[in-house]
């Protein structure tokens, strides 16, 4: 992907997955010490994190402009255009932070990160859109799901502001019903790749299993673990109706001993 030109009164920003790439603290200071950098966690309920958390860089006139996105495995994060100063950018960024899930629920919204991005922004409608992007004009970086990378498929996402509403962003917005479920599929797809990863098996017959341990009712994560354990040891076992009124446990204990015992 070619580096974007800018409008004359936009600049480009890279915020910085910092939990992504944590070796790139050392390297800003030590070569690229004129480029502006502001950690997105200070000032807010997260600040004792700061120094590990994301920073927003300024790439106008900054090397890092042309170095960042031609290696945005390395540089990872979300690139951003937008003619507000680096005060009102920061101030919309770090309203994103902190969103509730439901009426008594909240959270840090990862979505600096390029793989929870693909999923955030995707399940966005186009009014919320405006809302979330605020002022920024373009949004941008090199990212795709889970099962993308497990592919080898990943590749540049965009998301332009349609400008439909101009509300700003209320301090923990309570994300949509199809916004949670994007982020819960994110967690579960992430989870079925590093399993995948772990154990040498191909993602896609991890993440069946895993989509079948939980139509099971294997839904805690310690018991939806063992449940893949058990299941990548016998992924051909047949699953017969178990006794009825047994716990998730204890089913998935009978079905342990069934497939133990055929062996």
């Amino acid at each position: 992907m070619s580096t974007l030109q800018t409008s004359r009164r936009s600049r480009l920003w890279l915020l910085l997955d910092m939990p992504g790439a944590p070796d790139r603290a050392e390297e800003l200071r030590r070569v690229y010490p004129q480029t502006q950098a502001y950690p997105l966690f200070e000032g807010s309920g997260l600040q004792r994190l700061s120094e590990r958390g994301p920073w927003l860089l300024d790439l106008e006139g900054s090397p890092l402009a042309a170095i960042s996105q031609a290696s945005p495995g390395i540089w990872t994060g979300l690139f951003m255009i937008t003619e507000v100063s680096a005060q009102a950018l920061l101030e919309h960024l770090r309203a994103m932070l902190v969103v509730r899930f439901g009426e008594y629920s909240k959270g840090l919204l990862s979505y600096y990160n390029p793989q929870t991005a693909s999923y955030f922004f995707d399940a966005t409608d186009i009014n919320e859109l405006s809302s979330w992007l605020g002022p920024i004009s373009l949004l941008y970086w090199y990212g795709g799901t889970w099962a993308d990378k497990a592919s080898g498929s990943l590749g540049w996402q965009q998301v332009a502001n349609p400008c439909v509403s101009r509300h700003p962003l209320e301090p923990l917005t309570e994300l949509s019903i199809a916004q949670q479920g994007r982020l819960q599929t994110c967690l579960l797809e992430r989870h079925a790749y590093y399993w995948s990863q772990a154990e040498q098996h191909g993602y896609q017959s991890v993440w069946r299993h895993l989509q079948e341990g939980l139509r099971h009712g294997f839904n805690d994560s310690g018991l939806l673990d063992a449940w893949l354990r058990l299941r990548l040891r016998f992924p051909m076992g047949p699953l017969p109706d178990s006794p009825p009124g047994l716990t998730p446990q204890q089913r998935l204990d009978w079905l342990r001993r069934a497939w133990e015992g055929d062996k």
